[in-house]
């Protein structure tokens, strides 16, 4: 069978659309001939009239009324396909949320890496609260605190690093002593991450169960962000359990030390979800975050952050 002659359609459906065969010529930008001409091959090709010529405009006969449906209605569809090539080609920014723990210390860090070698991919960033969903609709990566396998967030989760926390506390605080003991952290003040939970474990986990007593409670601050509880833990004003794979460069810096092997959360983790399905440019942008991410993370020695935390 000889193949469908596209261009032929195409001017029938412009003349059935303009009403004539002179406004067809103007929209698709030949001459009226053309028009005509191509017009005439497709009646050949199918071997019966499409149009009643006599009088001032055109007539669709009957054949040419099915035949017109049918070709408007194929290329509506191949225009909005067409559309959605183009949008994934034309990809916008690849939107990132990321809770502030990892924004602030694992990920604005090391973004420049990313955007070095990958200058095309168009980056937007934006805080995910820990403790609210996140809407996916509107976010393609996000980085995201859990306890143990993520489900239900996006379409895919993986395992990023550990949220195994120790202690730890700036040196400054320490003023040359040795904080070797349990019992020193209480004269050093304790800094607690959203409730003193956190710290009831740790004190049970290293052999020292310790009821959160008035003792313990004394001066203590507690903080609903783990940035807040840093800082103050980089200020001096106590000791704070925080997420070695958070803290890594801190402790390499001297700028807190680490005061103990136990560690509690291991349990808990960070994880980065793909937030919606994608195509095109955009999941080839998202693939090559991914991948970077992965590597920065054990390019940076956060291996031990990412398998679990250290226990003494």
């Amino acid at each position: 069978m000889m193949q469908i002659p596209l261009n032929s359609l195409r001017a029938f459906e412009a003349v059935v659309r303009t009403g004539s065969f002179k406004a067809a010529a103007d929209v698709l930008f030949v001459t009226q001939s053309a028009v005509s001409h191509q017009v005439r091959h497709l009646e050949e090709w199918l071997g019966a009239p499409l149009f009643d010529r006599a009088g001032g405009r055109p007539r669709l006969l009957p054949a040419g009324q099915d035949l017109a449906r049918a070709v408007s209605l194929s290329l509506a569809e191949m225009e909005a396909a067409c559309d959605r090539a183009r949008a994934g080609l034309r990809a916008g920014p690849l939107v990132i949320a990321a809770i502030p723990s990892v924004a602030v210390c694992w990920l604005i860090p090391r973004l420049a890496g990313f955007r070095a070698a990958h200058p095309e991919v168009e980056l937007r960033v934006i805080y995910a609260m820990h403790g609210r969903d996140v809407d996916y609709r509107d976010v393609h990566l996000a980085f995201v605190f859990a306890k143990g396998p993520l489900e239900g967030a996006g379409v895919g989760a993986e395992p990023f690093l550990s949220g195994a926390s120790v202690p730890v506390c700036s040196p400054a605080l320490l003023q040359g002593r040795r904080a070797e003991r349990p019992s020193d952290y209480l004269s050093l003040g304790l800094l607690h991450d959203t409730d003193t939970g956190g710290w009831a474990e740790w004190f049970r986990r290293a052999g020292v169960p310790l009821p959160m007593t008035a003792e313990v409670r004394t001066g203590a601050a507690v903080f609903e962000d783990f940035n807040l509880l840093r800082a103050a833990a980089l200020a001096g004003q106590g000791v704070a359990l925080c997420p070695l794979a958070m803290i890594r460069p801190d402790l390499e810096a001297g700028r807190l030390v680490q005061l103990s092997e136990v560690s509690v959360m291991e349990d808990w983790g960070y994880h980065l979800v793909t937030g919606r399905l994608m195509e095109g440019a955009q999941m080839q942008a998202a693939q090559a975050f991914r991948d970077w991410a992965y590597a920065a993370r054990e390019d940076a020695g956060a291996r031990d952050g990412a398998t679990g935390g250290r226990n003494g």
